[in-house]
């Protein structure tokens, strides 16, 4: 046997059994037991290890008493404490010091420069229209000396009190400010210089992310300014009502001085207008934003109690003289940014590239046409009566000029509101529309020579009521040629014509093709053909004034169709043409086909020139015309009198020379009986007529005459029939009845008088009629 053999390190040892506890009397293992480390525990264990006596029998560990559990319960609890609070403060704080580095503070040039630039508008004649101001781009960057202090401390007490002691945050004011959103009250906690970041950035999304970086930037403009550079800064950008960008342009809109002149009394109305710049206009919050803000200032020590006592409120000029002098017609700015945007040119482009918009508004035209509407308006009594004139170069089809009403209203509450652009709403056009029906009418080769019954009232097949004509002057012989019935507006000649030779889908066709854009093809008007209304432009056809002016646009044109534009061209701020109007033309009758188009349209400009004459309108001086009056009749309601029968609720009259179309519509906002002075019903001559009439002779007066283009009459062997003359005596009577009295303003008004007496007659009797069908069972 080798005694010196190594032990195989592959081979395991045996291990020797634990001696077993109890009897032996060894030292048992216990779990209690650790291995020692050199460090000593942080705390002694609670309950204490239990070690046996040899001999005795094996002792078990003292149970854990409620006390013991509580103890290590908020042992654990004041452990997860004390992580939570070092997370608290240190996690934020690191993250605050990284944001703080990381953002900068904007400067008011800065701000102005990044929100935009003014937008020049220029007349067709390159003369200054207006600017259109982007949001903050009207803004005058005043220095601080500039800006009297009183502002400056009304500002403070009104928006910010800790102002000059806060960090750009104030604690308090986020507290109360969380609390009023839970509690559903009202007041923020931001500071002017929060207010000043917000509005900077132009970013009031309600995220923790936007609000940690403005409690960062805040604090860091705080560190970086002095206090009297921020409420500055703050005074520069702020949006104060009325289109008002910074103390400055403030002043002016609201005082008509600069804002070295405002006193405490208007210094305390335009700090308290800054919660709520929207309700400018309205006195009772103006009112209580002015005591407040007064108030405060007092109670800050920026005014005595003489002086608060003694405040007065200082008015505000009307908003209609606030605006500038060269202030932009809002309804052609929105045109224009249309058009514009069509081209590609949009919001955000529009005011990034310092451009100049070179429109076809001529300025004398756009004044001629505020002249005349405002002249025609005078001594009108029914304040529900509204009005638009659009006029169109028919050579170009570039708007001339565009009167879309009151671009300031009044509302409910005696507020001033933005108006309406009624030169872009849609109305019935009434006998407006019949030139589409003559159009249609001549596409199929039938002429003016054309018969029809024009008595009233007349029945139609399928059609329940029968139709009449607008009085006795309307109506014309069983014979009636279609070139008297466009004289006369017979209703009867137009409905038979429509019903039973063009159909609805063909005066539609016409209309579209003279440039009458619909609602399925980008417009705002309506063309129904559903029924047979279409023919006397009524039921659901509407059409808005622009559409008829550029419509009319393409018959003074010899039947070229041209777009209606309002932007020749833009330039950069380089001079850099960035888009030039391409203007398009098309053969509106006939396809390629010019000379027939021009043939149709020489037919009904043919037959609307007489109308001129018989509606008492006249053409200016060396200028031939032609035109079309219209008027819907407003519909009796069961609780309306039955003189409301003889009301009307939209006019109209459409007219043009060679090189311009002038639409002028008078009415209301949806069926209305509308009445001029003492209660006289409105008509297309009477009110709509006029003012057309004295804009095409203010606008034309002095020009070169000039004529339309002579082109073959249109006829068909089926019109080519014998007329039945009436006996002279008759023929005599109409004469004299149908005569236009220029020289003698007596009879004139006597006829009127006589025509609106059996009007009303008409129409009385027509409801009578429409009661006894109701009646029927």
């Amino acid at each position: 046997m080798n005694h010196d053999r190594q032990p195989d390190p592959r081979r395991r040892r045996a291990r020797r059994p634990a001696p077993r506890a109890g009897l032996l009397g060894s030292e048992p293992e216990l779990i209690t037991h650790h291995t020692h480390n050199g460090t000593e525990p942080d705390e002694p264990p609670t309950v204490p290890i239990i070690r046996q006596r040899v001999g005795e029998p094996p002792r078990r560990p003292r149970p854990l008493t409620a006390q013991d559990l509580r103890r290590r319960r908020w042992r654990r609890v004041r452990r997860i404490g004390y992580v939570a609070a070092g997370l608290f403060f240190s996690v934020p704080g690191i993250a605050f010091a990284i944001t703080y580095a990381a953002v900068d503070v904007p400067s008011p040039e800065t701000i102005a420069q990044a929100q935009g630039q003014a937008v020049t508008y220029l007349f067709s004649d390159g003369t200054e229209m207006g600017k259109d101001v982007p949001t903050g781009g009207n803004r005058q960057i005043l220095a601080a000396n500039q800006i009297p202090d009183v502002v400056k401390k009304a500002v403070i007490a009104t928006e910010d009190a800790s102002f000059e002691t806060n960090s750009g945050f104030d604690v308090g004011g986020i507290l109360r400010a969380a609390y009023n959103q839970v509690t559903g009250g009202s007041g923020g906690g931001s500071t002017i210089s929060q207010q000043y970041i917000k509005n900077a950035s132009g970013d009031d999304d309600p995220t923790l992310t936007r609000k940690w970086a403005e409690l960062a930037k805040s604090f860091k403009m705080n560190q970086t300014y002095d206090k009297a550079d921020i409420i500055t800064a703050y005074l520069n950008i702020i949006y104060f009502g009325r289109g008002s960008y910074g103390i400055q342009a403030a002043a002016h809109a609201y005082f008509g001085k600069d804002a070295g002149q405002l006193d405490y009394s208007q210094a305390a109305l335009l700090a308290g207008l800054i919660q709520q710049p929207g309700r400018s206009e309205n006195t009772a919050v103006a009112t209580n934003r002015w005591t407040t803000a007064l108030d405060r200032m007092l109670k800050n020590g920026y005014l005595t109690p003489a002086q608060r006592a003694a405040a007065k409120f200082p008015t505000p000029i009307p908003l209609r003289e606030s605006r500038q002098a060269g202030a932009l017609n809002p309804f052609i700015k929105k045109q224009v940014k249309a058009e514009l945007a069509a081209q590609g040119i949009d919001e955000k482009q529009y005011y990034s590239g310092g451009f100049q918009v070179f429109t076809t508004i001529d300025p004398q035209a756009q004044q001629a046409a505020e002249k005349a509407v405002a002249e025609g308006m005078d001594g009108q009594t029914d304040d529900r009566i509204l009005n638009a004139l659009v006029a169109v170069d028919p050579k170009t089809g570039g708007v001339l000029a565009y009167h879309g009403g009151e671009a300031i209203v009044k509302g409910p509450n005696g507020e001033d509101l933005a108006g309406r652009d009624w030169a872009d709403e849609a109305h019935n056009p009434g006998s407006s529309m019949k030139p589409f029906d003559l159009a249609a009418f001549l596409k199929l080769g039938r002429g003016l020579d054309a018969r029809f019954d024009g008595t009233s009232p007349r029945t139609f097949p399928g059609v329940d009521l029968p139709i009449r004509n607008a009085g006795d002057s309307s109506s014309c012989s069983q014979e009636c040629t279609v070139s008297e019935a466009m004289q006369r507006s017979t209703n009867t000649v137009f409905y038979d014509m429509v019903l039973n030779v063009t159909k609805p889908a063909g005066v539609a066709e016409a209309a579209r093709e003279a440039g009458i854009r619909t609602k399925d093809n980008g417009g705002r008007s309506e063309l129904f053909t559903g029924d047979n209304n279409i023919s006397i432009g009524g039921g659901g056809t509407q059409v808005t004034p622009s559409d008829m002016a550029s419509a009319y646009a393409t018959f003074a044109a010899g039947g070229v169709q041209r777009d209606r534009h309002f932007v020749q061209k833009v330039t950069n701020a380089n001079g850099e043409t960035a888009y030039e109007a391409k203007l398009r033309s098309a053969d509106a009758f006939a396809d390629n086909d010019r000379q027939k188009s021009a043939q149709i349209a020489g037919n009904v400009t043919a037959a609307l020139a007489p109308v001129i004459q018989f509606s008492r309108l006249t053409c200016p001086t060396g200028h031939e015309c032609a035109g079309k009056t219209g008027t819907q009749q407003h519909t009796p309601q069961n609780d309306e009198p039955a003189s409301a029968a003889n009301a009307n609720s939209q006019t109209w009259m459409v007219g043009y020379t060679p090189s311009v179309s002038a639409a002028v519509w008078v009415g209301g906002d949806g069926d209305k009986a509308l009445r001029g002075p003492g209660g006289a019903p409105l008509f297309g001559s009477t009110l709509a007529g006029p003012i057309w009439d004295r804009f095409m002779q203010l606008y034309l007066s002095g020009r070169p005459g000039e004529r339309f283009d002579r082109v073959a009459a249109i006829s068909s062997p089926q019109d080519r029939v014998q007329v039945q003359q009436p006996p002279p005596q008759q023929q005599q009577q109409r004469d004299q009845r149908d005569s236009v009295q220029f020289g003698d303003g007596g009879n004139r008004q006597q006829n009127d008088q006589l025509d609106r007496i059996r009007e009303f007659q008409q129409r009385l009797q027509e409801l009578q009629d429409q009661q006894r069908g109701r009646r029927r069972p």
